[in-house]
């Protein structure tokens, strides 16, 4: 058979040689989650027919010779292929963390833990084992059924928490599809980047977050002309061939075969907010190698120093070169450059997507992108910048213009976007850094005529001047408030990163907790210590609480910024007194939903709440009910509940007042309604009893509760989605539960059946 040589490197693809000797890849263990019938051994059967990997498969159903073994059994014989430098897939049922604890502990520091979630319809799976025959476990014919129904009852599905390094959910069939090609296409130097991809809104038709590398795959018609470096001749297509990576360098392709209904908007958000979006990430091109013709080698050469530099300095955050190809000569060059250097593959990598659509169609969340902008900070000229002024609208010309005038090479300018610019509300995007390069382009201003001793030294100063610029947004990020000095950037401009949430005028697009949660976390959690004082032990169940101690991002301080300058946000203001700013959310979950927001300084969120705090609690409560009574006058049909988020994600203490019926068109997944309707929800009077009791409320932060079946609030009836959620509960005319109309509930004297 022929052997398929990498254009590039000339050698088998999926393999590098250092001094005569085959390097291997970091191994894989991918734990495969899903009930019988959901085809996990299919799964793993074709990835190891397809891929150049050495994979084995490890199934308890065959492990004893043949036959039905241990769950010891498969472990031994993972350690044992994870040792030899085999990667493996665990093809068991494993839907519990109890059943999967033991395999991921398997994974330590060198190995890669993988889950591949078949979250498939119950009837499939059913249908399939029911159908089969000559199962290697025999389950099969009429008791399979049984069996299927029973396992699905107690389905937990994997988080990152519990020591994954990357999750795919799988939904469908296409799904599926689409993580096959994934790991099919793994040579054995390549990896994936972390994170939990594929949860969807089950309203929307459309698959995010799936990594694949694609074969001869039409670019959506939406797709912009983005990102620097070398570009195929025929732009219309991915590249067909497939870019092993090199040894400790990502490298990925970031679309994700997404299927829309026409006219439909990607929807942003499907991400596990547990995932890569909590980390800080710079996504950015090669500067000066394309229109500005500096030489590849030397470019990359630099690339990869400056990423050395800089990589230790960032903390937890991430960089992550991007081009538009696979076939690029810029990422090929840095990766095999990075590979000698051993640069940790989990704080840079390389990505092929465009760069004003990462998130949207490859599930990458990269908060900070850098634009190679031209000297006069103008939009046009083609390439990254002319796609980045593009895509983030108008608002990023008038931020750039407030910033800098104009540029030199080897500088940096940090632009906070608004939260109207798409780039924002779509992508995730906080910060666009402009920066210059040399120029060795004759039909280009300032060039060097070929002179590579200053090109060189510009280079170096511009990517010195855009990781700095990174670093201190990451910086600004991580503390709630105040100032810090940059080499290069002014203590001002510093400010301007802390307080880039919106203004008076501003639609707020970010208001909504969680619809912008979904999107990129705004909050950091920094390392956290428990002190007699800031956590103090829960009477109730003597466990010590969290720490209060936690960072907003800037588009987090929203709230906060409403509630301390009030005025310059009369627009969208309902109320104002000493204590309290009364104000619509944006994104309501019912007919009618309000933010009651407490103006003391100090009071982030329910954690903070001493019993010193329980006067303005009250006072928060009384100014809730009157609005709620006025709604109720103008419509006796309304039913309110009045409480909070055990775990808020902006920041400002705020109750909700919200209508019952949640007839909303933004109420779109899961943690949408069981944020509101599970213990995560506080009712107002039990937070209030709670403080004068213990000194504090007790807070119900756990996920789990946020994942949980939906149920309805009144009949406590479990539904599959949120369609056919909102079809039952506006229908439904069984009475709410006894201690939600005990504490929570305001009801017109007309309405004590609570039908609406």
């Amino acid at each position: 058979m022929d052997m398929e040589i990498d254009d590039d490197t000339s050698r088998p693809k999926g393999s590098i040689m250092f001094e005569g000797r085959e390097e291997k890849g970091k191994p894989i263990m991918v734990i495969m989650v899903g009930a019988p019938g959901s085809g996990k051994s299919t799964f793993c059967d074709q990835v190891m027919r397809l891929s150049t990997r050495p994979w084995i498969r490890v199934c308890q159903d065959t492990i004893g010779n043949g036959k039905a073994g241990t769950k010891a059994q498969c472990l031994k014989s993972a350690a044992n292929a994870l040792e030899d430098g085999k990667s493996v897939f665990i093809d068991r049922c494993n839907l519990d963390s109890e059943q999967r604890k033991e395999f991921v502990k398997l994974g330590r520091s060198q190995v890669d833990v993988h889950a591949v979630v078949l979250d498939l319809p119950a009837k499939l799976c059913i249908s399939r084992s029911v159908k089969r025959s000559g199962h290697e476990g025999n389950l099969q014919g009429g008791r399979a059924a049984a069996v299927v129904n029973r396992m699905l009852q107690n389905k937990e599905l994997p988080k990152l928490s519990e020591g994954f390094t990357r999750i795919i959910f799988c939904q469908n069939e296409s799904d599926v599809q689409a993580a096959l090609s994934t790991y099919s296409a793994l040579g054995p130097l390549d990896t994936l980047p972390q994170g939990a991809f594929g949860q969807k809104n089950p309203e929307a038709k459309v698959q995010v977050g799936i990594m694949k590398f694609f074969k001869k795959k039409e670019i959506p018609a939406n797709a912009g002309p983005a990102t620097n470096g070398v570009q195929d001749s025929a732009s219309s297509q991915i590249s067909e061939e497939k870019d092993p990576g090199l040894k400790g360098v990502v490298s990925v392709s970031a679309n994700a075969g997404k299927e829309l209904t026409e006219g439909e908007e990607p929807v942003v958000g499907s991400v596990d907010s547990d995932s890569l979006n909590e980390t800080p990430t710079l996504a950015f091109p090669s500067l000066s190698t394309s229109d500005f013709q500096f030489n590849h080698e030397k470019a990359s050469e630099i690339i990869v120093e400056k990423v050395e530099e800089f990589v230790d300095k960032i903390g937890n955050a991430r960089l992550v070169l991007v081009d538009m190809t696979h076939r690029s000569k810029i990422l090929s060059l840095v990766r095999a450059n990075a590979s000698k250097k051993n640069i940790d593959s989990s704080k840079f990598f390389t990505f092929v997507g465009d760069i004003t659509q990462l998130y949207s169609q490859g599930g990458l969340c990269c908060n900070v992108i850098a634009n190679a902008a031209n000297w006069r900070l103008k939009p046009g000229g083609g390439g990254v910048n002319a796609a980045i002024f593009s895509a983030a609208g108008p608002t990023l010309d008038a931020a750039t213009k407030e910033q800098a005038k104009s540029l030199r090479p080897g500088n940096a300018v940090v632009v906070p976007l608004a939260s109207t610019s798409p780039l924002f509300s779509r992508e995730g995007v906080t910060h666009v850094i402009h920066v210059l390069g040399p120029n060795m382009n004759p039909q280009r201003p300032n060039c060097l005529d070929n002179d590579y001793i200053t090109g060189c030294k510009i280079l170096r100063e511009a990517y010195t001047s855009l990781f700095e610029g990174f670093a201190s947004i990451v910086k600004a990020q991580a503390i709630p408030k105040g100032t810090y000095q940059n080499p290069r950037f002014k203590q001002s401009e510093a400010q301007d990163h802390l307080e880039s949430a919106p203004r008076n005028g501003d639609k707020r697009e970010n208001v909504h907790e969680y619809d912008k949660r979904k999107r990129c976390k705004g909050s950091q959690e920094e390392g956290r210590t428990d002190t007699p004082d800031s956590s103090p032990v829960n009477p109730r169940n003597g466990k010590i609480e969290r720490s209060t101690n936690k960072a907003w991002g800037p588009w987090a301080q929203s709230l906060y910024h409403i509630a301390m300058q009030p005025e310059k946000n009369k627009d969208s203001v309902l109320e104002i007194s000493d204590d309290v700013v009364v104000l619509n959310d944006l994104y309501p979950k019912g007919q009618r939903h309000l933010l009651v927001l407490s103006r003391h300084e100090g009071l982030d969120c329910l954690a903070d709440v001493r019993k010193v705090h329980l006067q303005l609690l009250r006072t928060m409560h009384a100014i809730g009910l009157k609005w709620a009574e006025k709604f109720l006058h103008e419509d006796a049909s309304l039913v309110f509940r009045l409480g909070y988020h055990s775990e808020p994600s902006m920041r400002q203490l705020h109750l909700h007042v919200i209508s019952q019926d949640f007839d909303s068109k933004h109420l779109k997944h899961k943690k949408h309604w069981n944020s509101f309707n599970t213990a995560f929800f506080r009712d107002s009077v039990d937070v209030m009893e709670e403080v004068s009791s213990h000194g504090e409320a007790i807070l119900k932060d756990d996920e789990k509760l946020l994942s949980m079946e939906l149920r309805c609030h009144r009949c406590r009836s479990a539904h599959p989605n949120i369609p056919k959620l909102k079809s039952h509960i506006s229908k439904c005319r069984a009475p709410f539960p006894a201690n939600i109309l005990k504490n929570g509930l305001v009801c017109a004297p007309n309405n004590a059946n609570n039908d609406p």
